[in-house]
């Protein structure tokens, strides 16, 4: 398959300007594209992947790719897919979220490569210097107030309660110079968004053609959803992040890894660099076997690998072993910490533990493992109780507070599923 058959198979377009004068283009060359990524925080989410991956696919086919972050267009905030007003960001909160969410850019693009290296940009290098006066002249007038007014993400506002000020409304000029700056000085020839920014990216093809006379393009992917239609990328926790300060790669390849099995073949499509015949092959294992859950482990694997790298995903795949009865090996705290948020927690009083320390049968009913000290000295003679993930048959055990992990925890199990952790922190 070309790059453009591959897009569709993994379920990439949603709409373009005119795909075919587009796959003449590329036919003829590389061509110079497009995503913007505004600094509204100061970490991307999952959601944002799909823009950096749709780069990285176009780079991986020789073509020049721009990483845009919007230190400028952050200012405003994009009315796109919101039933509110943003808050507006100082400029201090800004210039750190552009700096940290550059570095996260950087990781799925290659900035080093001989013949196409991506780039990255600031928006705000070109429009900060531009006067209002100037703006309005020079942009506005561009801009007939009926084709403003149609736009999706403008009329659904308008007909809300809460309406639309003039801040966000300018917002789809300020996008739009973006495409004409990137066309004239970098000879940038396509933009790339989610489908919620198709009326950004038209007005933004629209004003080049007036301004410059020369063709671009307009290229949208689908918003992912789950399997119930809901936002992709949120749990009960809250959104997955792609700096790991803040969703730690453990926890993001559990989120992959818990994938719903009607999304799964979707998501390996779209998120990740394998080709049809090993997604297909993958599908296929998956319908016959849902339950081994392989189809979602290779996703998992190949996402945390590209977001996090190879030591990260190793990591995160030992601590996911350790609540199938691996040993505790050597992974770090923090990771085991994220372990212990999996499993029901109570406290242990640390003095407990001094001296001789406590009867493991008394902590097996302190955790909730055990109805009472009888039964817990028979599962323990039964060898269905395990310290650490290492099996106990001694019902006389007694556990002290050099058998802590991390000189914290203490992981008990009864028979395969069951865990508990004691915290004496």
């Amino acid at each position: 398959m070309n790059l453009i058959e591959d897009l569709k198979w993994r379920g990439l377009l949603a709409d373009c300007t005119d795909i075919q004068a587009l796959e003449k283009r590329l036919e003829e060359g590389p061509i110079t594209l497009y995503c913007g990524f505004d600094p509204t925080g100061d970490s991307l989410h999952v959601g944002h992947l799909m823009g950096q991956l749709t780069l990285r696919r176009f780079q991986r086919a020789g073509h020049h790719p721009i990483a845009l972050a919007g230190g400028a267009t952050g200012m405003i905030g994009d009315p796109s897919g919101k039933s509110a007003e943003r808050n507006l960001l100082t400029r201090e909160q800004l210039q750190h979220n552009v700096a940290a969410i550059k570095g996260q850019l950087s990781r799925l693009l290659d900035f080093n490569a001989t013949d196409n290296p991506a780039r990255l940009v600031d928006n705000a290098d070109w429009t900060a210097p531009m006067g209002f006066l100037d703006f309005l002249r020079d942009v506005g007038k561009h801009f007939p107030l009926t084709a403003m007014l149609a736009k999706d993400s403008v009329r659904t506002r308008m007909e809300g309660e809460a309406g639309i000020s003039y801040t966000e409304f300018s917002y789809q000029l300020l996008q739009a110079y973006d495409f004409y700056h990137l066309r004239r000085e970098m000879g940038c020839e396509l933009q790339i968004g989610g489908s919620d920014q198709w009326g950004n990216i038209t007005a933004g093809t629209d004003f080049v053609r007036r301004k410059l006379g020369v063709p671009v393009w307009g290229w949208t992917f689908p918003l992912i959803t789950k399997a119930d239609g809901s936002k992709f990328g949120k749990t009960e926790s809250g959104a997955v992040w792609l700096d790991p300060a803040r969703t730690s790669p453990y926890r993001f390849y559990q989120f992959f890894l818990n994938t719903e099995d009607a999304k799964v073949g979707e998501y390996l499509r779209k998120f990740t660099f394998l080709d049809r015949a090993e997604i297909e092959a993958l599908e296929v294992e998956h319908a016959a076997n849902p339950g081994a859950r392989q189809a979602q482990r290779r996703l998992a694997e190949e996402v945390t690998r590209l977001v996090h790298g190879q030591a990260a995903l190793d990591a995160a795949v030992k601590a996911s072993a350790i609540l199938f009865g691996a040993e505790i090996g050597d992974i770090d705290s923090a990771t085991f910490q994220d372990v212990v948020g999996e499993v029901p927690t109570r406290a242990l009083a640390p003095e407990r533990l001094e001296g001789d320390g406590a009867a493991l049968v008394e902590l097996l009913v302190d955790a909730g493992l055990c109805p009472s000290k009888g039964q817990a000295r028979k599962d323990i003679d039964g060898g269905g109780i395990y310290v650490n993930n290492q099996r106990c048959q001694d019902a006389m055990r007694m556990v002290a507070a050099g058998d802590l992990l991390f000189g914290r925890y203490l992981l008990l199990r009864k028979g395969k599923k069951s865990y508990a952790v004691l915290d004496a922190g």
